[in-house]
């Protein structure tokens, strides 16, 4: 982080010590020594009173410091989002591959978990849909991309907003077939 360096600086260049300029903003020398060698961040009410005894903008202070934060965001998004999408996958598995051996062995209490178990899976795809939506992806490329911490370019966008159409009417498509499939294996097991 820059503030440490921002903050000795001026400090220096306004011929203050640690302890004064703590007693300027009402906090210990520890906490100016903490904030100098980025052991703790300063928070924004220390921040303006910094500004101020520092004659200059906050912006000045955080200047590098916004970019990384931005960075570290936007990496535990993707980390989010990619939990999700993987989290996403196994239940949808689970969701398909388990309800015939449910069915079978516990009868109406593997109805039960069945039913909770897409329960789940429809909550968790509404959340990824919220995340999708949240960041303008819907396609793959985009997904990709967004995952990279890339963006596409506007070409590439374009293209990829050109096939969401065919997506949805193909992911329309393979949930009807699997909801068939499923209804066929409970009127088997019914029987």
């Amino acid at each position: 982080m820059e503030l440490g360096k921002q903050i000795k600086k001026y400090r220096k260049a306004l011929s203050l010590s640690q302890d004064a300029l703590a007693e300027k903003i009402f906090v210990s020398r520890q906490t100016i020594s903490n904030w100098e060698n980025d052991k703790s961040y300063p928070d924004i009410n220390s921040l303006i009173l910094l500004s101020e005894v520092f004659n200059t903008s906050i912006d000045n202070l955080v200047k590098g410091d916004v970019e990384t934060m931005k960075k570290e965001i936007s990496q535990f998004e993707r980390k989010r989002f990619n939990e999700l999408k993987n989290f996403y996958a196994v239940l949808l598995i689970l969701d398909i591959v388990i309800p015939t051996p449910l069915f079978y062995f516990l009868k109406s209490a593997g109805v039960v978990i069945w039913v909770l178990i897409s329960a789940l899976t429809i909550y968790i795809a509404f959340q990824l849909e919220k995340e999708k939506k949240k960041y303008d992806i819907q396609t793959y490329r985009e997904i990709v991309a967004f995952l990279e911490g890339k963006n596409l370019n506007e070409i590439e966008k374009a293209k990829e907003e050109g096939k969401r159409l065919y997506q949805k009417l193909i992911a329309a498509i393979a949930s009807l077939t699997v909801a068939m499939l499923i209804a066929i294996g409970f009127n088997c097991i019914l029987r």
